[in-house]
């Protein structure tokens, strides 16, 4: 059965798509041509070594990336990486949003520190790991085994990647939460408190429910972020004992290969896969969102 729209509701309706018609259009026109391009880049075999062997291959280069087993050594790294990190951030995210919330005494001392990693150009401070985990020159290569080099092993090298990452990106994720937490009402609280409730059943049965669309957006962010990963294993390993990520792979292809037809091929692969993680949680919020129904419409 078809539903019929008030007068007023069209009015909106119009007037929301007029105003998010400039950003759309801009939108398009920055991003689209480049993924159009690289679909196209994909469906060639194209080495700039070797330019006159340019030809269409159709789906072949798709083959050739999706069967071989560096892919999904790189795709099982990112995971890992993306997995591990995005669930220690949100539990310390979530702590430190709690402690900045309710810091009565230097409130603004305690955000601006708690802060600081997150100000820190990724590249700088993916060097400050490295010569930290360095032997003779960095305070903590000896800190597990005398003699250590940790970065020379994978499982050492994964350990302190996802260790710089957590660091750096914790409090942009807390940042996030501050935000989610400053939506429950203290009237709630205190009535749960009357009733009895105890702290923990206040934080689940409270506050969990009314932040879930801060936590989604949250967990959307870091989840796109932390799949991307790519400063950290440039600086950390440049990619030396399997600790490449998609995205380093795509670079090694694309721009030190000069294989545009595999390094696009790439690409569109990492692109596809953001676009389903970007689809599984806005899904995910719609329902979560206030005075949405239960199929994610509002």
């Amino acid at each position: 059965m078809t539903k019929v729209l008030s007068e007023g509701k069209r009015q909106e309706r119009r007037l929301g798509w007029l105003l998010c018609a400039p950003a759309a259009f801009v939108m398009v026109a920055v991003t689209a041509y480049p993924i159009l391009y690289s679909v196209w880049l994909s469906l060639q075999r194209f080495d700039l070594k070797f330019p006159d062997e340019r030809e269409f291959v159709g789906l072949e280069n798709y083959v050739t990336v999706l069967s071989n087993g560096y892919w999904w050594t790189a795709f099982g790294v990112t995971m890992l990486i993306t997995v591990v990190t995005v669930v220690i951030e949100l539990v310390l995210g979530m702590g430190l949003a709690l402690v900045m919330h309710r810091t009565l005494v230097g409130r603004g001392i305690v955000r601006t520190a708690a802060l600081i990693p997150y100000g820190i150009v990724t590249v700088v401070a993916a060097f400050s790991w490295r010569y930290a985990w360095t032997p003779d020159t960095g305070y903590l290569a000896n800190l597990l085994t005398p003699d250590g080099a940790p970065l020379t092993e994978r499982a050492g090298s994964l350990a302190i990647i996802i260790v710089a990452e957590i660091w750096k990106t914790t409090p942009f994720m807390a940042l996030l939460l501050m935000a989610g937490l400053a939506l429950v009402p203290e009237e709630l609280l205190r009535a749960a408190s009357m009733d009895g409730a105890t702290w923990w059943q206040r934080f689940t049965k409270v506050m969990l429910p009314v932040m879930k669309p801060a936590i989604l957006v949250a967990l959307l962010f870091r989840t796109l972020d932390a799949f991307r990963v790519f400063d950290n294993i440039y600086v950390l390993t440049a990619g030396a004992n399997e600790t490449s990520s998609v995205s380093m792979i795509a670079y090694n292809n694309l721009l030190r290969g000069l294989n545009l037809g595999i390094g696009s091929t790439m690409s569109v692969l990492i692109f596809l896969a953001v676009a389903l993680i970007a689809f599984i949680f806005v899904k995910l919020f719609g329902t979560a969102a206030p005075g949405a129904s239960d199929d994610g419409r509002r």
